[in-house]
């Protein structure tokens, strides 16, 4: 069984697909394997680099989509992105002094402009005709192009449907395959909701891009080998102003990260940095890997890996990753809260959705009880148990998914043991325990999946396998 992983982004920068790669790579993800899961995907069009670059000094990895021209996606280009006046402003602002030193000269030759202005005038009837050749012969060049290639516009048509079978066709893990899958329903979703549509007739260029399907199952792959099993996101930073995309002049936050943000609750914290720096497909894995919005009091910091974004604003575009493991000395004094509400009218279907719910937001226990209400009605006590900060979500979402219309609160003061998670090596094979102590007590507890998967290993029963674990786990801690 491998070691889980506990990952913890730091999105100060925003956050987008390439820089998570890149992170995740720069954390020891395997560059070899991830380039024979790509060489695998049967879409054309693209190759990758992976490189290292300086970003304010500091060396960080970066990894590079590179698309032919028929499959380029204008949406990850800058003067595409900002318009050219703009893109031109954006690199200036570094120069800004020097443009302050020559004001006076540009002001001194404004009149001259002024006098061109009407012969440019004169000159634009005749560049309108020009232009109008031009577009007759780049229309006959398009239909030359796509007779000889006529595969190169299936990209501006893929949708979710097509997405899943190229997944389906590509060598990497059943469990990366599965982070992937969660990904592009996010990213469709969200997609499906901007444009008003379906997720069987979206057809969008951010989920169908070559681009954003090679950053995704990258993304998969590199979370797959390094064994992430939950991930702390507590906030991401975005931009503001407007960006032009292949749709026209979108504000920031584009609408695709605005629905993933309200759908999956992820924190935004909004700066004064003009430009986008969550992009959807950013927003998108993020929200499939994030299990928690607040890190640990206390954590040691295994690993460190940084990615490197492509857009340059002010701020270097950095994404950090941490492997992470909370600290052993942690308080045995804690507080907890207890909400509980009382519900007859949710179907069991309804219930277990919202426990899923809560769990993935990050409740420590949701529980049933069953009671009986007034007029002797069968129902449940539904019992969640969480920290204070986490009480607003936890509530948002009984209220938005249940029929409740009150919630009891309880703080409780609750002592707790020590404890940290360790592999050990038994005589049926490796297996994962919780080493808890008290007073100088040592108490071993094997974990569940350990146990189940050693005694059908071994033939041996549960309760069998446990007790092993557990014996042979006190003479190895």
């Amino acid at each position: 069984m491998k070691k889980k992983n506990k990952l913890y982004l730091e999105c100060y920068s925003g956050i987008s697909g390439d820089m998570v790669v890149a992170a995740l790579l720069d954390l020891g993800a395997d560059e070899e394997v991830l380039k024979r899961v790509l060489d695998s995907v049967p879409v054309s069009g693209f190759r990758v680099e992976i490189s290292r670059v300086k970003k304010a000094g500091l060396d960080v990895c970066d990894f590079q989509v590179i698309l032919d021209e028929d499959h380029e996606n204008h949406d990850h280009d800058m003067e595409y992105l900002f318009g050219k006046e703009d893109h031109e402003h954006h690199h200036e602002h570094e120069h800004h002094h020097e443009e302050h030193e020559h004001h006076h000269e540009e002001h001194e030759h404004h009149h001259e402009e002024h006098e061109h202005h009407h012969e440019e005038h004169e000159h634009h009837h005749e560049e309108h005709e020009h232009h109008h050749e031009e577009h007759q012969h780049h229309h006959e060049e398009h239909e030359h192009h796509h007779e000889e290639h006529g595969h190169h516009h299936e990209h501006e048509h893929r949708g979710l449907r097509e997405v899943m079978e190229i997944i389906e066709q590509t060598e990497m893990t059943s469990h990366a395959k599965e982070i992937a899958v969660r990904i592009f329903t996010i990213l469709a979703e969200a997609e499906a909701k901007a444009h008003g549509t379906t997720l069987e007739q979206v057809h969008f260029h951010e989920v169908g891009a070559v681009d954003s399907i090679v950053d995704i199952i990258a993304a998969a792959v590199c979370l797959d080998q390094l064994c992430v099993t939950e991930t702390v996101i507590p906030v991401l930073y975005e931009g503001c102003g407007q960006i032009r995309c292949q749709h026209g002049m979108l504000p920031v936050p584009v609408p695709a990260v605005m629905n993933i943000m309200q759908e999956h609750g992820l924190i935004l914290h909004a700066t004064k940095r003009r430009g986008e720096l969550v992009t959807p497909t950013g927003a998108a894995i993020a929200a499939a890997i994030c299990t928690s919005n607040h890190l640990p009091e206390q954590f040691r910091i295994i690993k460190t890996g940084m990615g490197a974004g492509k857009r340059a604003y002010e701020v270097p575009s950095i994404l950090r990753a941490m492997l992470i493991e909370e600290s052993e000395n942690l308080a045995e004094k804690d507080t907890i809260w207890k909400l509980e509400t009382n519900i007859d009218d949710c179907s069991g279907e309804c219930l277990g959705y919202v426990m899923d719910r809560l769990m993935k937001a990050g409740a420590r226990d949701v529980h049933f009880t069953p009671v009986y209400m007034k007029k002797n009605r069968p129902a449940y006590q539904l019992n969640v148990l969480c920290k204070e900060e986490q009480i607003k979500t936890m509530e948002e979402i009984l209220f938005r998914e249940t029929t409740t219309i009150g919630i009891r609160r309880v703080r409780m003061d609750r002592t707790i043991l020590k404890r940290k998670s360790r592999e050990i090596e038994t005589s049926c094979g490796k297996a994962y325990v919780k080493v808890c102590e008290s007073d100088g007590e040592t108490r071993v507890y094997p974990e569940y999946q350990s146990v189940s998967e050693l005694a059908e290993k071994s033939g041996k029963s549960y309760s069998e396998m446990y007790q092993i674990i557990q014996e042979e786990g006190h003479g190895r801690i």
